[in-house]
Parts: C-alpha cells; sequence; structure tokens
C-alpha cells in the first residue's frame, strides 16, 4: 500500500475508486465500505481511502488529544491489511477547511482520476459540512463517475460508530467494543525500557509500551491481552498487560502499558509489538507494600493463563 501525507496537492496517475471519511477506529461499519469500495474497482483501477491527518475538530476547535481509537500509524497498518492501494491523508489546512463542497470535490476527481465513490450515508464535507453524498450523486454525470451511497451497520437497532466503541471502551466492556470493531482493540508501539520494577523486585518481567497521547486507553487496569512481535509474523503470546500509572510505586509515574507475556524470556527492547486487549481482568489499585502486590499479580497471571488457555472465540 502507498500512503500518501503532507500535501493537499495529492495526485494519482491511475484511475481510481475512492472512500472518504474519519475512518477512526475502521469498526465493521467502515469494513463495509472497503469491500464495498473493492467490489467496486474494474480492471486497472486503484483503490483508496481519502482522510484527513488529524480530525477536522481537533484543528478547528483544539479539542484535546487522547481521543483516537487507532493513531494514524495503526491506521495505516490496519487498511494495508485490507488490501488498500493508496491511503491519502490530506493536512486540514484552513483552504481545505473554508473549500466549498463543489470546489472539494471537483479537487478530488480531478487529481485522483476518480471513476467511482463509496461513501456511508452520513457522510460530510466541505465548508460548514454542506456536502454529502446527495450532492457527489448530483455531480456524478458531471464528473463522470459513479456513487455508492452505504447504510450505516447496525447492532441490536444502534448504528455501529466510533462514539459507540468509545463508549464501550470507557466503560471497561472490552469483548462488546471488540464486537463492534470485527477485532480486538489494541495498542501498537515500541518496547522501551522501564523501571525494572516488575523483574527486580516484583519476579515478573514486563514489556512496557509508552502510548501515544493521540491514543484512547481503556479504563486503568488489569487486562487479557494478545501481544505480537513485528519480527515475529504469525506468532502470538498470551498475557496480561496492567494499563495505568503504577499508583503503588513511589513518584509521579507516566501512563504506561505493561505487558507480562506467559512463558516468554526473550529480549525484546526496542521491538516494535502489538497489543490486543481480550477481556478485563481488575481496576488498577494501590497496594499498601509491593509484597501485597507481587501477590495480586501472581493472581492475575493464573487468572489470565487459564483465561488465554482455555478462550474459543478469539478475535
Amino acid at each position: 500500500m502507498e500512503v500518501i501525507r503532507g500535501t493537499t496537492e495529492f495526485y494519482i496517475p491511475e484511475d481510481t475508486v475512492v472512500s472518504l471519511g474519519k475512518f477512526d477506529g475502521i469498526h465493521r461499519g467502515h469494513e463495509r465500505l472497503v469491500e464495498c469500495l473493492k467490489k467496486k474497482k474494474k480492471s486497472g483501477q486503484k483503490t483508496v481511502i481519502f482522510t484527513f491527518d488529524a480530525p477536522p475538530g481537533r484543528r478547528i476547535c483544539g479539542e484535546a488529544p487522547g481521543r483516537m481509537l487507532t493513531t494514524n500509524a495503526e491506521k495505516t497498518n490496519l487498511f494495508a491489511a485490507h488490501g488498500v492501494d493508496y491511503l491519502l491523508e490530506c493536512p486540514f489546512t484552513e483552504a481545505i477547511r473554508q473549500m466549498e463542497p463543489e470546489a472539494f470535490a471537483e479537487k478530488i476527481v480531478n487529481r485522483l482520476h476518480v471513476k467511482g465513490i463509496v461513501v456511508g450515508t452520513d457522510f460530510r464535507f466541505g465548508y460548514r459540512r454542506r456536502g454529502d453524498y446527495r450532492l457527489l450523486l448530483r455531480l456524478a454525470d458531471q464528473y463522470g463517475y459513479t456513487v455508492e451511497a452505504v447504510d450505516k451497520v447496525k447492532e441490536n437497532g444502534r448504528e455501529i460508530s466510533s462514539t459507540y466503541v468509545r463508549e464501550e471502551l470507557l466503560a471497561g466492556r472490552i469483548a462488546h467494543a471488540n464486537e463492534l470493531l470485527g477485532y480486538c482493540y489494541f495498542v501498537q508501539g515500541t518496547v522501551v525500557y522501564g523501571n525494572q520494577i516488575g523483574k527486580k523486585l516484583l519476579g515478573v518481567p514486563t514489556a512496557n509500551l509508552l502510548p501515544s497521547e493521540e491514543k484512547l486507553l481503556p479504563p486503568y487496569g488489569v487486562y487479557v491481552t494478545r501481544t505480537t512481535l513485528c519480527s515475529r509474523p504469525g506468532q502470538a503470546y498470551g498475557g496480561i498487560t496492567n494499563v495505568g500509572v503504577k499508583p503503588t510505586v513511589e513518584g509521579e509515574n507516566p501512563v504506561g502499558i505493561e505487558t507480562h507475556l506467559f512463558a516468554f524470556e526473550d529480549d525484546i527492547y526496542g521491538e516494535e509489538c502489538k497489543v490486543e486487549f481480550l477481556t478485563g481482568v481488575r481496576p488498577e489499585r494501590r497496594f499498601d507494600s509491593l509484597e501485597e502486590l507481587k501477590q495480586q499479580m501472581q493472581k492475575d497471571i493464573f487468572y489470565g493463563i487459564n483465561y488465554y488457555t482455555n478462550i474459543t472465540n478469539i478475535c
């Protein structure tokens, strides 16, 4: 997959079919768009996902970071796995923000040689969100493309959306959030050196990730997880992961993700990995001593091994 970012003067020479949107989380509704996109393309055409490098709300209203289901790097990997040909992350500049929807559509169609467009029925674009799929339909004959407007995917009468996934994650309902996504919610990053408390004082070595400030995390607590290493494709390792600030450890600790991998002792510092959340174990809490924390961690590990060994419906 080719990634185009950092420019509003994007260009693709081949004929394309394009889907446009924010695509935060790439949940089951987004997956339907991608599948329709791939079905719509004809011989020689390329599939394109058009999105922005940051949510428009953040650029316009100064919304605080920390609310993204997927970082740009995670989004890139997910779309690559879906077999998309191009991912276009357009900078949300003031000029783009002020662009009327008709002008925006013309720019997209001409610079990307668009022959087909796939969008959700709730898709909005252009200045003050005045454009929608109906406008794209009205312009279709003029520019020579086709439009497919895809209805929202629903579960139990509610539309599956990034907002819905966020609600479930923040409520700690990991399994249901995973059902809405169609895959296990994950954090991707590089294993860094921690304070070595897990290994030296607790006898429980951990792989430490420092999540991006943009990344939405589940509530502070302990979770059963599955970890994959980029250097070892096809292999997965069960473990337990603590998300939080280590309240038992003295001092101010940054928000971190610490994963203990079952029956795993290799040195993986500096390696890129993905930690997928399967289910919650308990909330993070402060213990009166490190010894009390150690005893609880052994219980957490026992629970995690039993859960991971016996689970039959893993995402």
